[in-house]
């Protein structure tokens, strides 16, 4: 059983928002990090935004200011709120989580367990 699973992306034209979701069925995500990746130039993925277990919020420079995440710890979902998107936000982005909530932000893509499958994001201008 995959624990993460990520709602479906979508097509959408530069400038438009979008919403992600990830459903955390194995574990609780309300005492995890959780963090949403997607592929690099020249790394395997880059932590786009991250939440504690506090609720407290770290963001790629890429998009902040333009991203949001966020979680509803009774149904156990975490959100990617996606604004002013632009081409370069054309990704696979990735739900992952790491049940120690210490250090969350500086956490490596590598050193999460736990991942979503993956949905795709496209931006077209």
């Amino acid at each position: 059983q995959v624990p993460l699973e990520e709602s479906a992306g979508g097509s959408v034209q530069a400038g438009v928002s979008l919403r992600l979701s990830c459903a955390a069925s194995g574990l609780t995500a309300s005492t995890y990090c959780m963090g949403w990746f997607r592929p690099a130039a020249g790394k395997d993925r880059e932590g786009v935004a991250k939440i504690n277990s506090l609720g407290n919020t770290a963001y790629a420079s890429s998009v902040r200011g333009r991203f949001a995440i966020s979680k509803d710890n009774a149904k156990n979902i975490v959100y990617l709120q996606l604004n002013s998107l632009e081409p370069e936000d054309t990704a696979m982005y990735y739900c992952a989580a790491h049940s120690s909530s210490y250090g969350c932000f500086a956490r490596a893509p590598d050193s999460f367990p736990d991942w979503g499958q993956g949905t795709q994001v496209t931006v077209s201008s």
